[in-house]
């Protein structure tokens, strides 16, 4: 699993023509995937947000740490982590900043 993180800027809306570089660059990571039979799945995830406690209290709003935040996550199918690893180099994510963080997916039986 490839999951995204990036430092939120509330101070910066990228202007049209900088999410539309970002809309291709994503587009094109994603469609050579899919070229390749690599992609599973993958969630870009929104801004509304909850957390949930331990002692089930209730709080409102992205969550930040270490000045950022998950931005989504993808399942790709590689055979070691260093081959999920070179898919993340090529991440659009990179080129704003971010950074892609690679994990293996344990079943769960």
């Amino acid at each position: 699993m490839l999951l995204f993180r990036f430092e939120p800027n509330f101070d910066h809306q990228p202007s049209a023509a900088e999410l539309s570089e970002q809309q291709y660059l994503w587009g094109a990571f994603i469609g050579n995937l899919v070229m390749q039979e690599k992609l599973i799945s993958a969630h870009q995830l929104g801004f509304e947000e909850r957390k949930l406690s331990a002692s089930q209290e209730i709080s409102e709003g992205i969550h930040i740490a270490e000045n950022q935040t998950l931005g989504g996550n993808m399942v790709v199918l590689a055979n070691h982590i260093d081959e999920a690893t070179a898919i993340g180099k090529d991440c659009p994510i990179l080129a704003i900043g971010g950074n892609v963080e690679v994990r293996e997916i344990l079943s769960m039986d």
